[in-house]
Formats: C-alpha cells, structure tokens, sequence
C-alpha cells in the first residue's frame, strides 16, 4: 500500500515537472516570437498599405503619402516611439505579407472578418463604415436589384468582394454575371466613369471623399446597401500579443486627446463613432 503510494507521488511528482517544464518552454517560444522587441530595437514599425485607398491611405497630387489611417498611424507611432514605415503591398496578399514578416501590421482600412481573424489578430476598433454602390446618375442603379442585367466592379481581396461573396442576398443574388474584379479601386472608378462598368462596390468614405474631393463627378452618386458596416481595426500576428496591446494604448490615446476626432473631421467631414 505504501508502494502504490509512493509510486503515485513520484508519478505526479514527473507529471507537475513535465507541465511546469512545457509551460515555460510554450511562454518562451511565444515570447520569442512576439516581435515587440525587435520592432523596439530597429525603432521602426513596418506598415503594409494599399496606396490608392481613398481616404484611409493615398497619394496626394504631390505624391506625397496621406490619409486618415496614414496620420493615425503616424501619431500612434510617436506615442510607441517608433518610426512608421509604410510598405505598398498587393492587397490579395497583405495576410501572407504579415505571416511571411515582410510587414508588421496591416494598417489601412483593414475590415474585421472571420476569414481574416483566421490569419491575423486585431486590435480593438476604431472606425466603422459601409459598402456602398458608386454609379452613374444616369445608368439606371438605385437600388442593388437594378444590377440584374448590369456589370459590377469589385476589388479583388477587399471586405466587399467578401460581403459580396459571404453575404449573396444583399447583392450578388441580383446579378446575372460574375463581377470585374480590380486590383484597385481608382481603375474600377474610371471603368465606372467611361462606362464600362454600371457601378463599383466601394466603401462609404472612400465615394464620399472621391466625390468632394475629385473634378467632373457631378455625374456620380451612391446608391446604399444592405450591408452590415465595416468594423476597421489594425491586423497583427496572433503571436504579437505586446504590439497589439501598445497599439490599442496609443490608439486609445489619440481617441481621448482629439487627435481621432481632427482626423476624421478631415478626412470624412465628421467624427468618428466612440468606441
């Protein structure tokens, strides 16, 4: 009896070491593979954008890089004491970009979504909008149903291409063909101006600020969906639990000292929702 014991003890004795032993091991590795440090170190946080992004990150006729998240994360950059280095990726590719360590962040208008939380962590939110139809006044579209005999333009890897897919009773059970698909947003917009396409499926603030912003689009308007809205938040790798963290801080910083408020106030003519 007092074998059996004493077997039992020195049993759980070398099960306790090899839980404790793994756990260390796990928090090591994982620690290890939060690149906090590293970005600390080379003092530069690397941010993969899409540059032709109305009004979350573009080029100015300057050519000069500017926009809502582009400043936003320039001021949460200072608070972290880093540098922010933005990097044009193809947008098809921003999650492999990310994985592959090319990028540290994806920082540009970066809509929340199952599939994507599959590939990256998020921060909290800090933005919201909506899918919206931009077309011409005289095409004949004032409603998604009115697309049934026309093209629609979509751009490939953006949260609308995947509402348009995930979410068919709100647009694509209306069309009889299959949408163009573009790499960006300013050729499906040409393609909608000349006509070749009947209307872009397009986010809200990027048509709003086109149409404020640009010449000869008095012709232009947007036509709402029914679409639930775009919850934007920055991605990281799921392992870099400290950037997440100091990136949630700063942005909650810039939230409570105004400097969200200017910038939407800039970029979308009102401010943004408080989170």
């Amino acid at each position: 009896m007092k074998r059996t014991r004493k077997l039992w003890l020195a049993n759980s004795l070398v099960f306790l070491v090899v839980l404790v032993a793994g756990i260390f091991i796990f928090e090591r590795a994982t620690h290890r593979n939060d690149t906090w440090n590293r970005v600390q170190q080379r003092q530069t946080l690397k941010i993969g954008i899409d540059d032709t992004f109305v009004p979350m990150g573009f080029r100015n006729k300057q050519g000069q890089l500017i926009g809502y998240d582009v400043e936003l994360a320039r001021a949460a950059c200072k608070k972290l004491g880093v540098r922010p280095e933005f990097q044009v990726i193809d947008w098809s590719m921003k999650e492999t970009e990310l994985a592959t360590g090319h990028i540290d962040a994806i920082w540009n208008g970066y809509t929340i979504t199952p599939e994507r939380r599959e590939h990256a962590a998020f921060t909290n939110i800090y933005h919201k909008s909506y899918q919206v139809l931009l077309t011409r006044k005289n095409a004949g579209v004032n409603q998604p149903q009115d697309l049934h005999d026309k093209q629609l333009g979509v751009q490939s890897g953006s949260s609308g291409y995947t509402m348009f897919q995930t979410k068919p009773q709100a647009l694509k059970q209306y069309l009889k063909t299959k949408p163009v698909q573009y790499d960006t947003f300013d050729k499906a917009i040409n393609d909608v101006r000349v006509g070749r396409l009947a209307a872009v499926l397009i986010d809200r603030d990027y048509a709003n600020y086109y149409l404020n912003h640009e010449t000869g689009v008095h012709n232009l308007k947007i036509v709402a969906t029914s679409f639930p809205p775009d919850e934007y938040a920055v991605g990281v790798r799921k392992q870099d639990r400290t950037l997440r963290l100091k990136l949630n801080q700063a942005i909650q910083q810039l939230h409570r000292d105004g400097t969200e408020q200017r910038l939407a106030r800039k970029y979308f003519g009102k401010t943004t929702a408080k989170q």
